[in-house]
């Protein structure tokens, strides 16, 4: 139905998620055969891991996954960007060629805060570049738990802020600037956007992809979803004991559904997985950004699973969200 912003907004349906007799039914083929394939792989759980071995894993098996040969950007530099404390974050700059200089998506990657680097999330950023006619600076920001909460959030804002500042020298056009970020990364998107409303930053999108909102993992759908289907309740426990203590599970900076405000903030475009622990509390903030008056374009991705869109060689929808998420952008930057 259309909502009062002018976006078609779409609850998704409860039984979806909470009361399906089988779950597992729900995936589309290309799906199941990626998790029966893994099943078979025996591939050993993250919980199982130090958080050393978790990322040597991620970063060799993620790309496996995902397109080969990886699409061609016109400029992909590699770059640092400072933080606060005077650290140099990795950085990696896509960029289409152009005589003017082009608007920017700052994407902050996904992993539980613990794994993910410039590696895990190259095709994708290269796919947002392309299809959004933009820049694309994907930040390496430092993991926990050698560098636990609020570090993400601090390396995500600066490298943001000091953008918004000196982009320029980038060739970018830092008065057309939107944030995104998937799963962990989306989490933090949702928190810079915050931040920036609160520090008169204007940005033209907030670009999440089943981002974790709740402080609380007790939705219907981390229930449905808890086991079989990739991102397993053990491996969020995990992620989250590596990152935050459990007095800090309320702020905001973490779980931002429970920030005091929602207002004036920018559109959002969100991105869900239908078979996602996370998607839940992915369309309750959709909800609670709507209700606030914050235009939201939602599309939830039917049959597929947490981290589809790192995965696009064995799950054809990452494409089509490639594609719509690029528009966004790309309408987002023309407006």
């Amino acid at each position: 139905m259309p909502s009062s912003t002018g976006f078609d907004y779409t609850p998704f349906p409860e039984t979806m998620s909470s009361h399906h007799a089988n779950p597992h039914a729900l995936l589309n083929a290309a799906t199941r055969s990626l998790i029966d394939r893994v099943h078979r792989a025996g591939r050993p759980p993250m919980a199982a891991m130090t958080p050393e071995q978790a990322r040597e894993f991620y970063d060799i098996g993620s790309p496996m996954l995902d397109l080969q040969p990886a699409p061609p950007v016109d400029r992909v530099e590699d770059i640092t960007l400072p933080a606060r404390d005077g650290f140099a974050m990795p950085a990696r700059l896509y960029a289409p060629q152009s005589a003017k200089p082009v608007p920017l998506l700052l994407y902050i990657h996904g992993g539980g805060f613990t794994v993910g680097s410039l590696t895990t999330h190259d095709v994708l950023c290269r796919q947002l570049s392309r299809l959004g006619h933009c820049a694309v600076v994907s930040l390496a920001y430092r993991l926990a738990p050698e560098h636990r909460f609020p570090q993400a959030v601090h390396d995500s804002w600066d490298a943001l802020n000091w953008l918004h500042q000196n982009g320029q020298t980038f060739g970018l056009d830092t008065t057309r600037l939107a944030v995104g970020g998937d799963s962990a990364g989306g989490t933090l998107a949702a928190v810079c956007a915050l931040l920036g409303r609160d520090a008169g930053l204007p940005l033209r999108l907030q670009l999440l992809f089943y981002p974790g909102t709740l402080a609380k993992q007790n939705t219907a759908s981390h229930h449905t979803f808890a086991d079989g289907f990739m991102l397993d309740k053990q491996t969020v426990d995990w992620f989250f004991a590596h990152y935050i203590d459990h007095a800090d599970r309320d702020d905001w900076r973490f779980a931002p559904m429970n920030a005091p405000d929602h207002s004036g903030l920018p559109p959002a475009w969100i991105g869900l997985a239908e078979c996602d622990p996370l998607v839940d509390e992915g369309v309750q903030y959709a909800d609670t950004l709507r209700m606030a008056g914050v235009p939201v374009d939602l599309e939830i991705y039917k049959g597929v699973i947490h981290g589809f869109i790192t995965m696009g060689r064995a799950i054809p929808d990452a494409l089509r969200a490639h594609a719509d998420a690029g528009r966004a952008l790309k309408l987002a930057f023309e407006s």
